[in-house]
């Protein structure tokens, strides 16, 4: 069964410190138990601000490194889930379902990509 890594882009000015609001994690919590229960969810986590993040860039020969904040992204990776599903339309199903349990202020967008196995 082919494997799925969903990439979660959020816009970083659109955040509050506070984080997700208590009603978006608690149907986070439940749409996340539901998804490991289905034996979809292989992996999931969220990660932090680009500002404690570094780029390493390979370019011309040579290595350059960056550290955040990376001005010049307007959306950053928030998070990621590796899934198994059946095919890339069930795989988007539940990236949609993910999205929808966010809270209507926030903008987020999740890049949906089959792993390329063997």
């Amino acid at each position: 069964m082919p494997r799925f890594l969903t990439m979660i882009r959020v816009d970083e000015t659109n955040t509050t410190e506070e984080g997700l609001s208590p009603e978006c994690t608690e149907r986070m919590g439940v749409l996340l138990e539901e998804i490991t229960k289905a034996g979809v969810m292989l992996d999931t986590a969220a990660l932090t601000p680009s500002a404690e993040g570094t780029r390493v860039t390979w370019s011309g020969g040579r290595i350059s490194h960056t550290d955040g904040p990376f001005t010049e992204a307007k959306e950053v990776v928030g998070g990621y889930s590796i899934i198994q599903a059946e095919n890339k339309a069930e795989a988007v199903k539940w990236a949609r379902r993910f999205l929808e349990v966010h809270d209507e202020h926030l903008t987020v967008t999740a890049e949906v990509r089959e792993i390329a196995e063997g």
